[in-house]
């Protein structure tokens, strides 16, 4: 082995050769004239020279999409049906498995529905009810806090 057959691992950087003594000569790369030859050029990287771009082929989606999570709907008949004791909250409905967890965190809870019932049932204001559920509630000497 001798010094001059040593090889470096690193690999060398290239020297920036400029005009005519090296490759990058005459137009330095850049090609001949348009707008990218010229100096301080800047073309949008999203322009197609001209022709639709690929996100102008893609489909419209039309509308409004709001960001308020819709209500969390509950039948006043499973009410009767599934719900143990009186009480009727975020709390109760979620153990008596009449609304999931998650979507109790993200939305509101409506009672809807017009149905005989016979529970006297205790509703707290956290939960939104429709009239003919209040009316419902109200004939069956349920309390509706406000």
């Amino acid at each position: 082995m001798q010094i001059n057959t040593l090889k470096l691992n690193t690999p060398r950087k290239k020297r920036k050769t400029i005009g005519r003594g090296g490759k990058k000569g005459t137009y330095s790369g850049k090609g001949n004239k348009g707008q990218k030859a010229r100096s301080g050029a800047h073309v949008n990287p999203l322009f197609e020279g001209g022709r639709s771009t690929l996100t102008d082929h893609l489909k419209k989606v039309r509308g409004f999409k709001s960001l308020r999570p819709k209500n969390v709907v509950v039948k006043l008949a499973d009410l009767e049906k599934k719900l143990e004791g009186d009480l009727v909250n975020k709390e109760t409905l979620i153990k008596s498995g009449l609304v999931e967890r998650t979507r109790a965190k993200a939305g509101r809870i409506k009672i809807l529905g017009k149905a005989e019932i016979n529970k006297k049932l205790k509703i707290e204001k956290e939960i939104l009810i429709s009239a003919s559920s209040r009316e419902s509630v109200e004939k069956a000497k349920g309390e509706i806090q406000s």
